[in-house]
């Protein structure tokens, strides 16, 4: 087994037997958060057969290939969710948050095993980054989800517009990345700039009386 797989089983191991001792109320938890890491595991595999396929360079594949392959696979579980259990909107939310937060936290890891740990400020900033990457390209499929699946007419058309609303989003930030220099400082700023301005607007909205 590859480094990223041992790394999986020693990160999964621990919060399955946390999720037994927890109990069925946190088991959702932890069930979305495994899959988020389990959807990043698999993304890496993907992404390394379409790049072999296409004879992808480095910017190809990360600009073109991963932000669909990412997005896509991270959308899975989610459905798998909506198709058999059907809940209700806050659990939606939950659940794509907690997914998308699994599947950066593995990728994180990922990367630390790749590059090691010689600069920590470069990765603390990397790190909340990309965690809020995943989180708005989360939000906007899930948030956007809860009224399209509301409507039968729109269910399809609904969640691929979403997914390639969040692809779109991905691929910017990926491509910010690659393009290296002082503009990847940019992409770095996009996710947590993009972040605080929808929890203001979603307070403003959420306040009483307006």
């Amino acid at each position: 087994m590859t480094n990223i797989e041992n790394a999986f089983i020693c990160i999964a191991a621990p919060l399955m037997i946390a999720a037994v001792c927890m109990g069925k109320k946190y088991l959702r938890f932890f069930l979305f958060f495994l899959a988020g890491m389990g959807a990043c595991m698999f993304s890496a595999y993907f992404n390394t057969f379409f790049s072999a396929i296409y004879d992808a360079n480095v910017f190809s594949a990360t600009a073109d290939i991963a932000p669909v392959v990412e997005e896509s696979i991270k959308l899975l579980p989610l459905l798998f969710y909506l198709f058999v259990f059907e809940p209700d909107s806050d659990e939606i939310h939950a659940a794509v948050l907690t997914i998308a937060a699994g599947f950066a936290t593995f990728e994180n890891i990922c990367y630390l095993i790749q590059n090691g740990a010689e600069q920590m400020g470069f990765l603390i900033i990397r790190g909340f980054s990309t965690g809020a990457m995943h989180i708005i390209c989360g939000a906007i499929v899930g948030y956007g989800l809860t009224y399209v699946w509301k409507r039968a007419w729109l269910k399809a058309a609904g969640t691929c517009g979403l997914l390639g609303a969040a692809i779109t989003f991905h691929g910017v930030y990926n491509i910010l990345i690659v393009y290296g220099g002082p503009v990847q400082y940019v992409a770095y700023v996009l996710p947590l700039l993009t972040m605080a301005a929808g929890m203001a607007v979603k307070k403003r909205l959420m306040r009483p009386g307006e």
